[in-house]
């Protein structure tokens, strides 16, 4: 698989723009505490299609090497600037965080319809179900060289 399918990108970036649509009340303030995976306990997990964007966003960056990092903080923050380097195309997990300055998490019910489309894609891709965010990123940046 040296090249994702751009039908498989099209689709997991149409569940995050289903999600944008949705009404609940979210401001994101980019206070990046969510990004602090050692202070919430908590990682994201991204599905295999969700790991093909972010690797894609990640490598349209400049970058090539993925950092491996044992701090604790998101490989996927730029920590000078504070920023996630791929905000446009962040996992799912990202955009439906715990971040409780945001307005805390989503309701799994609210958005179950929407985690099924993500699983099915991974299906589709022969993934392993939802992995978490290094792994499944680190893989998907070794598959499309």
């Amino acid at each position: 698989m040296p090249n994702p399918s751009s039908l498989i990108l099209a689709e997991v970036r149409a569940v995050y723009q289903a999600l944008a649509g949705r009404p609940v009340t979210r401001q994101c303030i980019a206070r990046t505490e969510c990004c602090q995976f050692h202070l919430t306990g908590l990682t994201p997990h991204l599905t295999k299609g969700e790991a093909w964007l972010a690797a894609r966003a990640y490598r349209a960056t400049g970058r090539k090497n993925f950092p491996e990092t044992d701090d604790g903080v998101c490989p996927l923050l730029n920590r000078q600037q504070g920023r996630c380097l791929i905000y446009a195309d962040r996992p799912f997990g990202c955009r439906t965080h715990f971040c409780e300055a945001a307005g805390g998490p989503y309701a799994r019910k609210d958005v179950l319809d929407l985690i099924r489309r993500l699983e099915d894609v991974d299906v589709r891709l022969k993934g392993d179900g939802p992995r978490k965010l290094f792994a499944a990123v680190a893989d998907a940046l070794a598959e499309l060289r």
